[in-house]
């Protein structure tokens, strides 16, 4: 895609050349088999809409140890303690970073977090191939991230319909109008849309407000990105956006569901 940012690109080639290495070591019938093992999986979306129903927030709470734009966030860094405290914190979801080489993440980080709670949970990754969509459910995610910037179309919806068949929820992510067109032609209840401009790294709230009139009832927009203070949370409630991504606000706090509780209270 002529149009991928730089950063992007460079993530998404050494998404390709992982698959490969993963590949030599645990084939894809294998991947296959350990997903259908698996517990039947948490309902994402439903424990969002559980907490919007209660008039709350649906808080998907990120713990992330570093960003390609910030480097490491977070030094004390223990997944199955931040996922307690993040659920004492009245998260509805929890999004683990599994990318290794851009965010030290790990899919061992989202096992952890997820054993360590009774929240569901979302495999943040830059997932391109059916390997991937096999792998998260082969390691218990009970949704994915599928990001249109990083997708042909049709391999967006051949990897979202692949996810649906294997039980999972999707959040798709978009970036502008055009790309939110592509996410709409889906079916997903979710639709995220990251206020950080993946091109030139700039943050503004205003690209989740200037895309919500496109956007029906019938979703849950999910805003991502830039909400570093409760005012950013207020003001995204008055233009009713009730759902929340976030991370690194959370993440340079000493505890982190303290600070989550401090910014939806």
């Amino acid at each position: 895609m002529s149009d991928t940012p730089t950063v992007l690109r460079k993530i998404i080639a050494r998404k390709w050349e992982e698959i490969a290495e993963r590949k030599s070591r645990v084939s894809l019938d294998e991947l296959k088999k350990r997903a259908a093992a698996q517990a039947t999986a948490r309902g994402f979306v439903s424990a969002i809409e559980n907490k919007l129903a209660q008039g709350k927030a649906g808080v998907i709470a990120e713990i992330k140890k570093a960003s390609p734009s910030k480097g490491v966030i977070r030094e004390h860094f223990v997944p199955d303690e931040i996922a307690r405290s993040y659920e004492q914190g009245g998260a509805a979801c929890l999004s683990i970073l599994t990318d290794v080489d851009f965010f030290q993440g790990a899919d061992t980080y989202l096992q952890q977090a997820r054993a360590a709670v009774n929240l569901p949970v979302i495999r943040k990754d830059f997932l391109v191939d059916q390997y991937h969509i096999y792998e998260a459910r082969a390691l218990g995610a009970d949704c994915v991230l599928l990001i249109v910037s990083a997708l042909e179309t049709a391999k967006l919806k051949e990897l979202n319909a692949l996810a649906h068949d294997l039980g999972l929820d999707v959040l798709v992510e978009v970036h502008d109008e055009r790309e939110l067109d592509i996410a709409l032609e889906l079916p997903n209840k979710l639709i995220g849309i990251n206020n950080r401009n993946l091109h030139t790294f700039d943050v503004t709230l205003e690209t989740t407000y200037k895309l919500l009139d496109k956007i029906g009832g019938d979703r849950i927009v999910v805003t991502e990105s830039g909400i570093l203070a409760p005012a950013d949370v207020k003001a995204m409630r008055d233009k009713n956006v009730h759902a929340f991504l976030v991370g690194e606000a959370f993440m340079r706090a000493e505890d982190p569901g303290q600070a989550l509780a401090n910014f939806f209270s």
